[in-house]
Protein backbone atom coordinates (compact mmCIF):
# COMPACT_ATOMS: atom_id res chain seq x y z
CA UNK A 1 0.00 0.00 0.00
CA UNK A 2 2.80 2.39 0.92
CA UNK A 3 4.59 1.69 -2.39
CA UNK A 4 1.57 2.36 -4.67
CA UNK A 5 0.96 5.33 -2.38
CA UNK A 6 4.24 6.84 -2.73
CA UNK A 7 4.53 6.24 -6.63
CA UNK A 8 1.21 8.04 -7.19
CA UNK A 9 2.66 10.62 -4.48
CA UNK A 10 6.16 11.20 -7.11
CA UNK A 11 4.31 10.73 -9.93
CA UNK A 12 1.52 13.13 -9.21
CA UNK A 13 3.41 15.68 -6.98
CA UNK A 14 6.27 16.20 -9.65
CA UNK A 15 3.51 17.44 -11.73
CA UNK A 16 1.86 19.45 -9.53
CA UNK A 17 5.34 21.40 -8.43
CA UNK A 18 6.10 22.08 -11.59
CA UNK A 19 2.77 23.18 -12.72
CA UNK A 20 2.43 25.31 -9.78
CA UNK A 21 6.02 27.32 -9.27
CA UNK A 22 4.21 30.42 -7.73
CA UNK A 23 2.43 27.89 -5.03
CA UNK A 24 4.69 26.88 -3.00
CA UNK A 25 5.55 28.24 0.98
CA UNK A 26 9.10 28.84 0.93
CA UNK A 27 11.01 30.04 4.28
CA UNK A 28 14.16 30.40 4.57
CA UNK A 29 15.99 31.03 8.14
CA UNK A 30 19.37 30.93 9.94
CA UNK A 31 19.59 28.90 12.63
CA UNK A 32 22.17 29.31 15.35
CA UNK A 33 23.07 25.54 15.48
CA UNK A 34 25.48 23.30 13.39
CA UNK A 35 23.85 21.63 10.59
CA UNK A 36 24.35 18.25 11.73
CA UNK A 37 22.05 19.58 14.86
CA UNK A 38 19.57 21.25 13.18
CA UNK A 39 19.23 17.97 11.13
CA UNK A 40 19.04 16.03 14.07
CA UNK A 41 16.25 17.96 15.50
CA UNK A 42 14.11 17.22 12.54
CA UNK A 43 15.13 13.18 12.46
CA UNK A 44 15.47 12.18 15.48
CA UNK A 45 12.63 11.47 18.12
CA UNK A 46 14.47 14.03 20.63
CA UNK A 47 14.28 16.48 18.38
CA UNK A 48 11.01 16.26 17.02
CA UNK A 49 9.96 16.87 20.74
CA UNK A 50 12.55 19.51 21.27
CA UNK A 51 10.55 21.84 19.03
CA UNK A 52 8.14 20.60 16.75
CA UNK A 53 5.59 18.46 18.72
CA UNK A 54 5.11 16.77 22.31
CA UNK A 55 5.67 13.02 20.69
CA UNK A 56 6.44 11.49 17.29
CA UNK A 57 6.79 8.01 15.83
CA UNK A 58 9.30 8.65 13.14
CA UNK A 59 11.79 6.23 10.80
CA UNK A 60 13.65 7.71 8.68
CA UNK A 61 13.83 5.64 6.09
CA UNK A 62 12.65 5.43 2.59
CA UNK A 63 8.96 5.27 3.34
CA UNK A 64 9.65 5.49 6.84
CA UNK A 65 6.70 6.74 9.16
CA UNK A 66 6.77 10.55 10.12
CA UNK A 67 4.37 10.92 12.49
CA UNK A 68 3.93 14.12 14.53
CA UNK A 69 1.65 14.23 17.59
CA UNK A 70 0.51 17.59 18.37
CA UNK A 71 -2.06 16.22 20.74
CA UNK A 72 -0.80 12.96 21.52
CA UNK A 73 -3.19 12.48 24.27
CA UNK A 74 -6.04 12.90 22.17
CA UNK A 75 -8.11 9.73 20.42
CA UNK A 76 -6.42 8.10 16.80
CA UNK A 77 -7.17 10.26 13.77
CA UNK A 78 -7.20 13.34 16.25
CA UNK A 79 -3.54 13.59 17.25
CA UNK A 80 -1.55 15.74 14.23
CA UNK A 81 -0.10 14.54 11.78
CA UNK A 82 -0.94 10.66 11.84
CA UNK A 83 -0.12 9.08 8.36
CA UNK A 84 3.12 11.26 7.03
CA UNK A 85 5.49 9.21 4.93
CA UNK A 86 9.27 10.03 4.91
CA UNK A 87 10.28 10.54 0.85
CA UNK A 88 13.70 11.20 1.21
CA UNK A 89 16.81 11.82 3.66
CA UNK A 90 20.30 12.87 2.73
CA UNK A 91 21.81 13.47 6.16
CA UNK A 92 22.83 17.17 7.00
CA UNK A 93 21.58 17.99 3.49
CA UNK A 94 17.91 17.91 2.64
CA UNK A 95 14.99 15.45 4.19
CA UNK A 96 11.51 15.44 2.75
CA UNK A 97 8.16 13.92 3.27
CA UNK A 98 4.16 13.84 2.91
CA UNK A 99 2.20 16.88 4.92
CA UNK A 100 -1.53 16.45 4.90
CA UNK A 101 -3.86 19.36 6.40
CA UNK A 102 -5.53 19.62 9.92
CA UNK A 103 -8.79 18.27 10.17
CA UNK A 104 -10.35 21.95 9.72
CA UNK A 105 -9.69 21.15 6.39
CA UNK A 106 -11.88 18.02 6.03
CA UNK A 107 -11.91 17.83 1.97
CA UNK A 108 -8.23 17.97 1.33
CA UNK A 109 -7.22 15.82 4.23
CA UNK A 110 -9.03 13.17 2.81
CA UNK A 111 -7.82 13.67 -0.63
CA UNK A 112 -4.95 14.97 -0.79
CA UNK A 113 -1.57 14.96 0.63
CA UNK A 114 1.30 18.31 0.34
CA UNK A 115 4.86 18.02 0.24
CA UNK A 116 7.41 19.47 2.51
CA UNK A 117 11.43 19.64 1.30
CA UNK A 118 13.82 21.32 3.90
CA UNK A 119 17.45 21.91 2.97
CA UNK A 120 20.12 22.42 5.47
CA UNK A 121 23.22 24.32 4.29
CA UNK A 122 26.08 24.64 6.81
CA UNK A 123 27.24 28.35 7.19
CA UNK A 124 29.86 27.85 10.00
CA UNK A 125 30.94 25.39 12.57
CA UNK A 126 27.97 26.80 14.67
CA UNK A 127 25.62 28.27 12.62
CA UNK A 128 23.18 27.08 9.61
CA UNK A 129 20.53 28.14 7.04
CA UNK A 130 17.18 26.46 6.82
CA UNK A 131 15.01 26.31 3.70
CA UNK A 132 12.05 25.05 4.12
CA UNK A 133 9.55 24.48 0.86
CA UNK A 134 5.58 23.14 1.02
CA UNK A 135 4.57 22.25 -2.44
CA UNK A 136 1.81 19.93 -4.58
CA UNK A 137 -1.24 22.82 -3.57
CA UNK A 138 -4.26 22.34 -4.69
CA UNK A 139 -7.02 24.71 -6.56
CA UNK A 140 -10.28 26.56 -5.04
CA UNK A 141 -11.27 28.54 -2.11
CA UNK A 142 -10.59 25.35 0.20
CA UNK A 143 -7.06 25.34 -0.56
CA UNK A 144 -6.46 28.91 -0.66
CA UNK A 145 -7.46 28.91 3.51
CA UNK A 146 -5.48 25.77 3.94
CA UNK A 147 -2.41 27.82 2.21
CA UNK A 148 -2.86 30.51 4.63
CA UNK A 149 -3.04 28.42 7.57
CA UNK A 150 0.19 26.55 6.74
CA UNK A 151 2.11 30.18 5.55
CA UNK A 152 1.26 31.18 9.46
CA UNK A 153 1.64 27.63 11.28
CA UNK A 154 4.95 26.89 9.85
CA UNK A 155 6.91 31.15 9.93
CA UNK A 156 5.22 31.80 13.37
CA UNK A 157 4.85 28.53 15.39
CA UNK A 158 7.10 25.43 13.91
CA UNK A 159 9.83 27.73 12.79
CA UNK A 160 9.87 30.37 15.42
CA UNK A 161 9.77 26.96 17.80
CA UNK A 162 13.01 25.60 16.04
CA UNK A 163 14.45 29.36 16.28
CA UNK A 164 13.91 29.68 19.76
CA UNK A 165 14.97 26.00 20.74
CA UNK A 166 18.32 27.05 19.02
CA UNK A 167 18.46 29.92 21.51
CA UNK A 168 16.84 29.38 24.35
CA UNK A 169 16.31 25.43 24.82
CA UNK A 170 13.60 22.78 24.25
CA UNK A 171 9.67 23.91 24.40
CA UNK A 172 8.25 22.99 27.27
CA UNK A 173 4.79 21.80 26.28
CA UNK A 174 3.36 21.80 29.59
CA UNK A 175 4.31 25.62 29.77
CA UNK A 176 5.27 27.28 26.10
CA UNK A 177 7.23 30.10 25.67
CA UNK A 178 5.83 33.42 24.12
CA UNK A 179 8.25 32.26 20.94
CA UNK A 180 6.60 35.16 18.71
CA UNK A 181 9.93 37.55 18.14
CA UNK A 182 11.28 34.33 16.43
CA UNK A 183 8.28 34.29 13.91
CA UNK A 184 10.20 33.86 10.05
CA UNK A 185 8.40 35.26 7.09
CA UNK A 186 7.65 33.33 3.64
CA UNK A 187 10.06 34.01 0.97
CA UNK A 188 8.32 36.63 -1.39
Amino acid sequence: MKVKYLLALILFGGIIMNAQENRRLIFETELNAPVETVDNAWTTADGVKSFFAPDCDININLLGDYHIYFFPEAPEGSRGAEDEILISHQKNKMLSFTWGSPPSFPNIRANQKTIVLIYFEKIDDAKSKLTFIQSGWGYGEEWDKCYQYFESAWGKVVLARLKYYFDKGPIDWNDPPDYSEYAVLPVR
